[in-house]
């Protein structure tokens, strides 16, 4: 497998895309009220809203410069939209009309003649002919100008260097007070026959295409909500992911309010889901499904806090709610309250039906349920629906992993009540497994509770700790026991842009899954894949010249053993001499041919030397004279590098260790033995933690040598070995 991050494309594909294209516009709002962007047509887009408050305002959104897409595909920064006119069809209900005071304007923010920072505001009701609710829109960005009585308030717009430009749309009932409305309104706007002319209309675009891949997507609402689905689509397509896309519905922006007691609470209603939320899916299902992707929706018990019931959230033991570490924060949800998990059902019924009606199977994932654990090790499991239910128990961590099972295998029948055939799949993450299994790995999810077990370490796969990350999947296999044929595992993810160098890291461990065996593989997440410009691609995988068997025969007594090395050596006239090493350490010639006793080792040696081909293919040789070492210092600590290599020492000179038996290998920190390890390919070893400065990091462990033979041709006469002759068979030491 092979990765890139671009920052930038430098001479890759380049298409062209119509300034205003409907694809490109964003929505951007303030807590509580939702909105979303679909397009409905080459030329169409809809924006669907709910608005809670009389100051709420959403704006639909076109930036001159794309900071959304990846950059080998986003479209050219133009900030000069003089030479170019927009006009569109105007539609809309349930926003305030064209012709109303605060009725919708176009907003254009960017510097003036001079260069200082300026902001106009165009109401689109001056450049409309038609009705209030239905008209046709027309603005030419050379003459246009801001006010909202013309010609008596004009403010001409000087649109040479603009920032973006955006349509504010506000509820009937907008005021600009800080209080809620009546009643939550809902409202829809709808621009088509979108179009742009003039000279400055055309703006190119990255159309870079990434052959397909076989690395999977993952990617969540919550922050890709202001984009239109087409737009998202189009990253993941060009770049090569296909497969399935695994979706996380999020925890922040799907929910239906209520107010109440001052706030706004998730509600019912009568949907769980409120109207642009559901619009978005809708039109995100359909067009996964047109592409061929298969779509997992993923459902956690992440809530965000401010709007999230008080009596829903588990509590630490002093009361305290169950808080991650998101700013704002989000809350966990207790699987002992029926109010949240009834609420947790019905949202996870209207998805799947989402995904039913647009015409794709029911897949659906339950996401990293668990106890909230605080860093002191201390479990969440105090809210009163929690207490009340463990009360008695005695073995409260065992009792609280029954009540989270119970409430997961609720979820996933809700789920099949909406599509029996619908596949449900669990994700987990690993680190729970080792710190509290009873409560957050429960029995009740061993197979074959649930179709797909799906695993992530983030923690762990982000920093290389490559040692945690197969001791927390293996304990988890341990405890539910679900093959690997129906395991997933989901690689990330790099939190923060100057982290960018944790994708090495996050692709060797997507490289480690695949070739565990799992089902699929995935990439958490796309946003973060836009953000950082990755790009993943499969290579044609360079011929592995090495069979990992060992050679078959036993070495004779007589087998010599011949060290090697390279060193030049220049006389001078004077007779000093000047040597240098060309090489590193030693290169090791062997002839087996003495160990041959028999007729049945001839024809052994034979079989294997046609197996490997002759020279082409190496081959682990164990070797009499030197084959173990014993507490070799493999390193020093200094409290950030966890990955070592195996090496035997020769006095000062080191030689590399690349074929050790696993089986054999013992590590010791300053003395103390420590299981905390995995080996990996080259005989490098990744601790489970870094060691402390100045730490002495020693191994011990029995090798074997890589070699080939070192001719194309092997020569064994019967007639000679049968007289006593020995047959020469050279090996050479092959450098990894």
């Amino acid at each position: 497998m092979g990765w890139w991050l671009a920052d930038a494309r430098r001479g890759q594909a380049e298409g062209v895309l119509s300034r205003f294209d409907p694809a490109y516009w964003t929505v951007n709002f303030p807590r509580p009220m939702m909105a979303s962007v679909v397009t409905t047509a080459p030329d169409a887009l809809r924006v669907d809203a709910v608005f809670y408050r009389q100051d709420d305002l959403t704006g639909l959104i076109w930036e001159a410069e794309d900071r959304h897409d990846h950059p080998l595909l986003r479209y050219e920064t133009a900030r000069d939209f003089r030479t170019c006119r927009l006009r569109f069809r105007w539609r809309a209900s349930g926003v305030k009309p064209l012709d109303a005071v605060n009725g919708p304007v176009l907003t254009i923010e960017g510097r003036d003649a001079a260069g200082d920072p300026r902001a106009w505001y165009v109401r689109l009701w001056n450049y409309a002919e038609g009705t209030a609710e239905d008209a046709l829109v027309s603005i030419d960005f050379a003459t246009v100008q801001g006010g909202f009585l013309l010609p008596a308030e004009a403010d001409p717009v000087w649109a040479g260097d603009v920032d973006r430009m955006f349509v504010s749309l506000v509820a009937p009932g907008h005021s600009g007070a800080d209080a809620d409305l009546a009643a939550p309104a809902e409202g829809w706007v709808e621009l088509s026959q979108i179009a742009c002319e003039g000279p400055g209309s055309v703006l190119a675009i990255g159309d870079v295409i990434v052959p397909e891949h076989g690395l999977e997507i993952a990617n969540g609402y919550d922050d890709n909500y202001h984009l239109t689905p087409e737009r998202l689509l189009r990253n993941m397509m060009q770049l090569g992911w296909r497969g399935a896309i695994l979706h996380y519905v999020g925890m922040s922006h799907y929910f239906r309010l209520e107010a109440s007691s001052g706030g706004h609470y998730a509600s019912l209603g009568a949907t769980a889901l409120n109207v642009a939320c559901r619009a978005w899916h809708a039109d995100y299902a359909r067009r996964a499904r047109a592409l061929g992707y298969a779509l997992i929706l993923s459902l956690s018990y992440e809530l965000f806090d401010r709007h999230c019931w008080g009596d829903w959230k588990q509590r630490a033991a002093d009361g305290s709610p169950a808080l991650t570490g998101w700013e704002p924060p989000s809350t966990l949800l207790s699987p002992a309250h029926a109010g949240a998990m009834a609420y947790l059902q019905a949202v996870a019924r209207e998805f799947a039906g989402i995904a039913k009606e647009a015409g794709l199977r029911v897949r659906f994932q339950i996401g990293e349920p668990w106890w909230w654990t605080l860093p002191d090790g201390s479990l969440c499991i105090h809210d009163a629906a929690a207490r009340a239910a463990l009360a008695g128990a005695s073995d409260v961590p065992a009792a609280a992993g029954a009540l989270l099972a119970a409430s997961t295998l609720a979820l996933r029948d809700a789920v099949r009540a909406v599509d029996a055939g619908a596949e449900v799949l669990l994700l987990v993450y690993t680190p729970t497994a080792l710190t509290a299994p009873a409560a957050n790995v429960p029995i009740g999810w061993a197979a074959p509770a649930f179709d797909v077990l799906q695993l992530e370490d983030y923690d762990w796969a982000a920093t290389g700790h490559e040692a945690a990350s197969v001791r927390g999947i293996a304990a988890v296999e341990a405890r539910l026991g679900y093959s690997v044929t129906d395991q997933h595992y989901l690689a990330g993810f790099v939190l923060r842009p100057e982290d960018r160098r944790q994708w090495r890291h996050i692709e060797a461990a997507a490289a480690r899954a695949r070739r565990r065996g799992v089902a699929r593989t995935f990439l958490w997440a796309l946003p973060q894949v836009l953000r950082d410009g990755f790009v993943h691609f499969d290579q044609e995988e360079a011929m592995d010249a090495f069979d990992d068997v060992l050679f078959p025969l036993a070495l004779g007594r007589e087998a010599e053993v011949a060290p090697e090395v390279s060193t030049s050596i220049v006389t001078s006239a004077g007779g000093q001499e000047k040597r240098n090493a060309e090489w590193a350490e030693a290169r090791t010639h062997y002839d087996v041919g003495p160990g041959l006793r028999s007729e049945d080792d001839i024809a052994e040696l034979l079989a294997f030397f046609r197996a490997r081909m002759g020279p082409a293919r190496g081959f682990r040789l164990r070797d009499p004279f030197d084959c173990e070492a014993l507490d070799e210092l493999i390193g020093t600590g200094d409290g950030t590098t966890a990955r070592f290599a195996l090496v035997r020492r020769y006095g000062d000179v080191a030689r590399r260790i690349t074929r050790p038996i696993a089986a054999t290998v013992r590590i010791a920190i300053d003395g103390a033995e420590t299981g905390d390890f995995a080996l990996g390919a080259g005989g490098m070893v990744t601790l489970g933690r870094a060691p402390a400065a100045g730490a002495a990091v020693r191994a011990s462990f029995v090798f074997d040598v890589p070699v080939r033979f070192a001719d194309d041709r092997l020569q064994v006469s019967r007639a000679t070995f049968l007289a006593g002759a020995l047959a020469s068979v050279p090996l050479v030491e092959i450098r990894e």
